[in-house]
């Protein structure tokens, strides 16, 4: 079921890309431990905790050892075997997987390798008879999570949530005194625009060309700043 809250009436699901290399970390991000879980577990239940009830989770390298490592009960998994194109492909495989749409891979990109070829692009949710039989309602917006950044408070995406919902913006940010962080918030017409993107093409070339639509959103929770990319930065992770 897509989280439609009683405060906002949006239906919003959150969108975890954890299918990189992590190669300068030199293990994999979405398995470091946190707090008693994985970096990608901490994401999911501060994700649950906000009220999203609907979360995907994108997987590409190493794919088959997360799955069996981490607790992803109730969580849509989606690979993407094209993930050394990038991020991009990765936003784009959850994207389109969330939003019921196949998403067609660029020319001359090689089939992706058995087993995951099989799964690539679909969800695979893996708890049986978690949603409605009539499927996900369509979406109003997607809750964008990095797996190196699992430091956020779930009252972070309240706010988020709280903001689009009042101010009818098509992209909302997070700030903490000043400085942009994540997850971001992005609406459904930016979907289209960033399921078109090259996998040259980062998501912000969409996200600044919606600049007069965005909305920042001071927090208290300098949490969305954390950026986990290698391991110094995970020695000082609180």
């Amino acid at each position: 079921m897509t989280t439609r809250t009683a405060t906002s009436g949006l239906a919003i699901a959150g969108l975890v890309l954890a299918a990189g290399e992590s190669s300068r970390m030199g293990r994999d991000k979405a398995l470091l431990p946190y707090r008693g879980r994985t970096f990608l577990e901490t994401i999911v239940a501060k994700l649950r905790e906000a009220g999203l009830s609907r979360v995907a989770v994108v997987l590409g390298h190493h794919a088959d050892e997360i799955w069996r490592a981490v607790d992803l009960q109730g969580v849509e998994v989606v690979t993407n075997c094209d993930y050394l194109r990038g991020q991009t492909s990765s936003l784009q495989v959850g994207l389109a997987a969330l939003d019921n749409r196949r998403f067609r891979r660029e020319p001359g990109t090689p089939s992706p390798p058995a087993p995951l070829a099989e799964a690539e692009g679909r969800i695979v949710s893996t708890t049986e008879g978690a949603f409605d039989r009539k499927g996900p309602k369509r979406l109003d917006a997607v809750l964008l999570c990095l797996v190196d950044h699992p430091a956020f408070e779930p009252s972070t995406v309240s706010a988020l949530v709280e903001a689009l919902a009042s101010r009818a913006a098509a992209v909302v940010i997070p700030t903490h005194g000043g400085q942009r962080g994540h997850p971001v918030l992005i609406a459904r017409p930016l979907f289209k625009p960033l399921l078109a993107l090259r996998a040259d093409q980062g998501a912000n070339s969409v996200i600044r060309a919606w600049r007069s639509q965005t909305q920042f959103v001071e927090v208290a929770d300098s949490g969305i700043l954390v950026d986990v990319d290698d391991p110094g930065a995970y020695s000082a992770l609180d």
